[in-house]
């Protein structure tokens, strides 16, 4: 069974997904994450982020593992690395080309046959895994997400201003769903969740239920 959860950044997705993922027995698949791994390559090799015919030529013997808790590039854990507003910012414009999308989607589906799986992203339930059995979009106030990302880089020694994260995202958030190849947007059939005046186990909790349900009667 695949469930996907799908949004912007700061609707709690990380978090919702990775406990919903326990709660379920589920395994957990950050993809997010490999688009900041193929971001965290391009930056270190130096290729522009905007030639994107560079980017996908760059593409040939790269390596992202997802093994529990971690991401390995090439063998290297990033899983730190990755977690900047450069490479977040990098992440997006990776994002827009079809090389990688085409190059990661593969590795998510790969990754995710035959296994019960919680899959975090933002294009998840659209594009890569449209027949999931239980798909959900996160939403919430922008301003709230803002604080919530400045908040978890404070907690992580990194000093941003709640002005600075919304500009950053607000940016991110255009490129994302302007581009012409999976768009940041739900699914037609995906259960829209806004996170803005809900506790994490509230969120949690509503999925979880709905997951369940779901299974109950078979995936249907």
């Amino acid at each position: 069974m695949i469930v996907t959860i799908d949004g912007p950044s700061g609707v709690g997705k990380s978090t919702v997904t990775k406990e919903l993922a326990a709660r379920l027995g589920f395994e957990y698949l950050d993809t997010g994450a490999m688009y900041r791994a193929v971001a965290l390559a391009m930056i270190r090799r130096g290729v522009a982020l905007d030639d994107h015919a560079a980017v996908e030529a760059a593409l040939a013997g790269l390596h992202v593992e997802m093994p529990p808790g971690r991401v390995l590039l090439s063998g290297e854990d990033v899983s730190g690395a990755i977690r900047t507003p450069e490479v977040s910012q990098g992440a997006s414009k990776v994002a827009v080309i079809a090389g990688v999308r085409r190059f990661l989607a593969a590795e998510q589906r790969g990754t995710a046959a035959g296994r019960d799986i919680v899959c975090e992203g933002r294009d998840q339930g659209s594009f890569v895994f449209p027949d999931a059995a239980c798909k959900f979009f996160l939403i919430a106030d922008p301003r709230v997400r803002a604080e919530r990302r400045a908040a978890e880089l404070a907690a992580k020694g990194q000093s941003v201003s709640v002005e600075e994260v919304l500009a950053h995202q607000d940016e991110r958030d255009a490129r994302d769903a302007d581009r012409d190849i999976a768009p940041m947007r739900p699914a037609p059939d995906a259960v829209i969740v806004d996170t803005t005046h809900l506790t994490t186990e509230q969120v949690i909790e509503r999925i979880e239920r709905a997951v369940r349900g779901r299974r109950d009667r078979g995936g249907e």
